[in-house]
């Protein structure tokens, strides 16, 4: 039998180094998953992700018990009132005056760039988010991209039905992960070609606008 060709073991190593460094990237990113801080560093506003029941409850009760200015539920159902929601989630006083429900995004880039327009109205700088704890690195990857001044406070939920304390015994929460982290992979790279196309176009802008400060200059 013939020994395999160069390029094909060279195509053999290369799928065995990506799958490896793929595989080690899954499992820190399983791992690392943030928690629950101990205190918030005086935020001025709350945004919480729909996509679980728990999310916002988490949220209003931080809400309530008077972390932030205002709160933004980000990707509510169209047909869902403020008057529905409230029991739902144990609204009190604040949620009446200062909650903010948000009905355009239907992804988190939507949320991102919803949140983002939302913070600027009211000249927020440190926002609390609040998601489940497997979709937070994705959100903080979205967010920071829409809003890169602003100061975010992860504040994640463990949604139920989920066990992260043994992902890997847990075909449900594999799968679940394994998804997330092709995600939060797809939203790193995106978010860095973005960033690039945006510097280019700026280092373009610039060089222009000397130009033709240099032209005018030359003419005068």
């Amino acid at each position: 039998m013939a020994a395999p060709k160069p390029r094909l073991h060279f195509l053999i190593w290369l799928l065995a180094g990506a799958a490896l460094l793929y595989s080690a990237g899954f499992v820190l990113f399983a791992q690392s998953l943030p928690r629950q801080p101990a205190k918030l560093d005086h935020p001025d506003a709350i945004v919480a992700l729909t996509g679980g029941g728990a999310r916002l409850n988490a949220a209003v009760a931080l809400f309530e018990k008077g972390v932030g200015k205002r709160l933004r539920s980000s990707g509510v159902n169209s047909t869902t009132t403020k008057a529905e929601l409230r029991p739902l989630v144990h609204g009190g006083p604040r949620f009446d005056c200062c909650a903010d429900l948000g009905f355009s995004a239907a992804n988190t880039h939507g949320n991102a760039a919803e949140a983002a327009a939302w913070a600027k109205r009211y000249h927020f700088h440190r926002l609390v988010i609040v998601t489940a704890s497997y979709h937070m690195p994705r959100s903080l990857t979205d967010f920071a991209a829409a809003m890169p001044n602003v100061k975010l406070e992860p504040w994640p939920v463990e949604p139920d039905g989920i066990n992260l304390g043994h992902w890997w015994r847990d075909p449900h929460t594999l799968k679940l992960l394994q998804s997330e982290y092709l995600k939060y992979l797809a939203s790193v790279a995106l978010t860095h070609v973005v960033s690039e196309k945006t510097g280019d176009a700026l280092d373009r802008s610039i060089a222009g606008s000397k130009a033709r400060s240099a032209s005018h200059g030359g003419n005068s």
